[in-house]
């Protein structure tokens, strides 16, 4: 992963938390949902908080909220488990090439028991040496739906035999939603911040 998802200064800088508008606090709620499946990351103040891309949601904080509430299924209220959610989004960050999205989900796929030798493997692909075949085909689907929007017969046969609907859908919409972020984190040029320069490799 590069250092940074931009090139030049930021499109759209980011406000520090004394700029964001009072709608930013419904919006940050939003993340939150009521009966979540998986727990929240834990309150420690050595953990990166995020301030640059938090800063560039502040802009929108209308829109934020709603994505919010996507995202907040997507991450806490997913039928799948925290570590494959997490290996969806680390391949997500790598083929996309966004070190911001990278470096944030490293935390949290340290916080679900994924170790360095793991991570490294995400980032070389479902070819890698290891797998075992679900996780493999995961892996393979997010570079299917990034690369033609459509999971790949194959992939899903792998798949179907062992996730339920539900989570085949939070599947294919974690990586959408990923692949989002990605998009906006490179367009817009969210810098990473100093608390996440020492994982964005």
């Amino acid at each position: 992963m590069t250092d940074t998802d931009e090139v030049g200064p930021p499109r759209i800088p980011p406000l520090p938390p004394a700029e964001w508008p009072p709608e930013m606090r419904d919006a940050l709620a939003a993340l939150r949902p009521a009966d979540p499946r998986h727990p929240f990351p834990p309150r420690d103040p050595d953990r990166p908080k995020g301030l640059n891309a938090l800063g560039l949601l502040a802009v929108h904080p209308v829109l934020t909220r709603a994505f919010h509430a996507f995202n907040g299924h997507v991450l806490f209220g997913t039928t799948l488990s925290v570590r494959h959610r997490e290996l969806l989004v680390l391949r997500v960050a790598t083929v996309r090439g966004s070190a911001y999205e990278w470096a944030q989900h490293v935390v949290l796929a340290g916080d679900a028991g994924i170790g360095a030798g793991e991570i490294a493997r995400i980032a070389e692909g479902p070819d890698a040496a290891g797998w075992d075949p679900v996780e493999r085909a995961m892996v393979r689907a997010v570079d299917e739906l990034v690369a033609d929007a459509r999971i790949a017969d194959a992939t899903w046969e792998v798949l179907a035999g062992a996730l339920d609907q539900q989570q085949l859908m939070d599947l294919v919409f974690t990586v959408g939603a990923y692949d989002l972020l990605a998009m906006a984190f490179r367009s817009f040029g969210v810098e990473l911040d100093d608390d996440l320069t020492n994982r964005a490799r």
